[in-house]
């Protein structure tokens, strides 16, 4: 259990006024090692008080899921996830942005393509009927030396169109998490810095060499504080297996 002690600072002013005391929270002892400081002067963190706001980039989730499942996805609740996460912020979740692509279909689709696409219909009518706003780029299918290769086209100015409109869409936020790490990010997360809003970034990466997530200091600079995400992470999302009636 996370204990706050209060921190009392006292100002001296001129001999013979009253002493000014600022309160501040520290935690006595904390668990999250991954998670580093970013507020250095110890005044209160505004998201022990405040709604957040949570934008998932679906491709990059994806990715780090099969890579901790080495080379197989996990299975996990992708609503339950970011729940948990404003959870270690001390802020309730107002709204989870979740962006990704349908998958690709050839003029004439093949049966294959057609499974996955009904795959992916079931899957994005449930996390809509559950609340969370889906945000749709398209799937581009590229043949390089002979094979096919796909890529998630427009998917990344959503995301950066959204978190632009936040102080306007969301004017009582003050903090929102980004889970991704893509650098392309960055000019957004200032701008929204300055407009006083802070974001707080959910990523990953490995100092190591020949790894598909290298660490990108433009990007963590940029933000209020990160936190590296772990297996863990996925574990504890479970995903419950339905009831059949």
């Amino acid at each position: 259990m996370e204990i706050y002690i209060y921190l009392t600072d006292k100002y001296n002013l001129r001999k013979g006024d009253k002493i000014v005391e600022q309160k501040a929270y520290k935690l006595n002892s904390s668990n999250d090692t991954n998670m580093l400081p970013g507020n250095l002067q110890r005044l209160p963190d505004e998201s022990f008080f405040d709604k957040i706001l949570v934008f998932i980039d679906a491709n990059f989730l994806s990715k780090l899921s099969n890579y901790f499942g080495n080379g197989k996805y996990l299975v996990y609740d992708i609503i339950k996830f970011p729940e948990l996460i404003p959870n270690k912020q001390k802020a309730k979740l107002e709204k989870i942005f979740y962006y990704t692509a349908p998958p690709f279909l050839s003029p004439r689709p093949t049966r294959e393509e057609e499974k996955k696409e009904a795959g992916y219909k079931r899957f994005t009518n449930k996390l809509k009927k559950q609340g969370v706003i889906v945000r749709e780029g398209r799937c581009q299918r590229l043949k390089i030396d002979g094979n096919y290769i796909f890529k998630q086209k427009a998917v990344d100015i959503l995301v950066a169109m959204d978190l632009s409109s936040v102080p306007l869409d969301f004017p009582h936020i003050k903090r929102i998490i980004l889970i991704s790490s893509d650098s392309d990010f960055v000019p957004v997360v200032k701008k929204l810095d300055g407009k006083g809003v802070k974001t707080i970034l959910y990523t990953y990466y490995e100092k190591k060499r020949d790894t598909p997530f290298s660490r990108s200091n433009y990007l963590i600079k940029s933000v209020y504080k990160y936190k590296l995400l772990t297996k863990e992470d996925f574990e504890k999302a479970k995903l419950e297996k339905e009831v059949k009636k």
